[in-house]
């Protein structure tokens, strides 16, 4: 599955996006999580700085 959105972003419509990552801790466990996102590529500087 990720390699359509990768193929779809490098496409001339999905240029202005950005596949973002983020990685958070639980709690509960101490295990690692990850987060995939699609976000617009002007606001990954934004999506990043928010806290969850």
């Amino acid at each position: 599955m990720a390699k359509k959105v990768v193929a779809t972003l490098k496409t001339g419509t999905g240029k202005g996006f950005a596949k973002v990552i983020r990685m958070h801790k639980s709690e509960k466990s101490g295990a690692y999580a990850f987060e995939e996102e699609i976000v617009d590529s002007e606001k990954v500087k934004e999506y990043l700085a928010q806290k969850k």
